[in-house]
């Protein structure tokens, strides 16, 4: 097995616990580390492409490794927005959960 074999086959490993979890788990956050599982394996799947159609014996095309430095990039800010948003929605509503009938808040006005 190459190299390259090995890596497409932990990306397609990555990109499958990934999307196992986004089905199964309710939680948010574990919504998120799995989004960036599979997010992660294709990453890794595209790195492995992009190494594959170098022109040079032993270099990679730059085009598509551009690429991927720019999504992993838009990638990490993502993921940082939805951190920033479940810590605003626990600030408001005390839980992470996105239940159907939040609980009850208590007014501290009142």
């Amino acid at each position: 097995m190459s190299g390259a074999t090995i890596l497409g086959l932990v990306a397609a490993a990555l990109i499958t616990v990934g999307l196992y979890g986004f089905i199964v788990n309710p939680q948010p956050l574990r919504k998120l580390v799995a989004f960036n599982l599979v997010g992660n394996g294709v990453f890794l799947l595209f790195g492995v492409v992009a190494k594959r159609g170098g022109v040079a014996a032993g270099t990679g095309d730059p085009v598509p490794q551009a690429l991927l430095i720019t999504g992993i990039v838009v990638a990490f800010a993502a993921t940082a927005l939805a951190v920033t948003l479940l810590l605003r929605l626990h600030e408001n509503s005390g839980t992470t959960s996105l239940a159907a009938d939040p609980p009850a808040r208590k007014d501290p006005a009142a």
